[in-house]
């Protein structure tokens, strides 16, 4: 159930973004997302050290849109390294949807 409604935020989201543009990495979006996801990533499984964005894949959309009734401001894509007792292996992709004020609504990590 969460991935069709994580698919399905995407896909409005993908329809009505607005624009697009690479990553810096000091982006304050990308870093909200960097952190929140790290936080989540932990809670499920306790041995993840670090989350690392690919600065060079990141892709980020401003957006005008609600999903609900919850507004979606920005959607971040790109690869993300997760690191596991100091280990990277593969990148996963992500999807991170921010709302007003900067709030991470959504974090996703494919499972590869």
């Amino acid at each position: 159930m969460k991935i069709i409604l994580a698919l399905t935020i995407f896909s409005v989201v993908s329809m009505t973004a607005l624009t697009s543009y690479a990553q810096t990495s000091n982006d304050a979006a990308a870093q909200a997302c960097q952190s929140t996801g790290l936080i989540a990533l932990k809670e499920r499984a306790p041995e993840i050290t670090d989350l690392v964005l690919d600065m060079e894949t990141l892709a980020v959309s401003a957006a005008d849109t609600t999903v609900e009734d919850v507004a979606v401001k920005t959607v971040i894509m790109g690869d993300a390294y997760i690191a596991r007792g100091g280990q990277t292996g593969k990148p996963d992709r992500f999807v991170c949807l921010v709302g007003d004020k900067g709030k991470v609504l959504l974090t996703f990590f494919t499972a590869q």
